[in-house]
């Protein structure tokens, strides 16, 4: 069993950065890909970002890339989405994911099989 919690959000003015963490605990997830995913007011839960066990492999969704980068540290079991220059539309709450494969990663979220309760990001024009 896996407990994630994640930590970091909150209210940013447009332009503005934040810096995510999801500790993970109960089990390592040192060799389990992690994402970050997100989910706005009456939208449907949408892909961010993920990042293979040995951080070779990393994947953003388009609207995002450029601007965030997930990183990891096995070490501490905890993995990060760094954002910059963040925009209104970047609102939304925020989870974290594991799957059960190291070296593959999804886009969906069924492939993913523990979660975080999620934080709220605010971005204001």
């Amino acid at each position: 069993q896996v407990q994630l919690v994640e930590s970091g959000g909150g209210l940013v003015q447009a332009g503005g950065s934040l810096r995510l963490s999801c500790a993970a605990s109960g089990r390592t997830v040192s060799r389990s890909t992690m994402a970050w995913f997100r989910q706005a007011p009456g939208k449907e839960r949408e892909f961010v970002a993920a990042i293979t066990w040995s951080s070779v492999n990393t994947d953003y969704a388009d609207s995002v890339k450029g601007r965030f980068t997930i990183s990891r540290d096995n070490a501490k079991n905890t993995v990060y989405l760094q954002m910059n220059s963040l925009k209104p539309e970047d609102t939304a709450v925020y989870y974290c994911a594991a799957h059960p494969s190291g070296s593959y990663y999804s886009r969906r979220s069924a492939a993913y099989d523990y979660w975080g309760q999620g934080t709220q990001v605010t971005v204001s024009s």
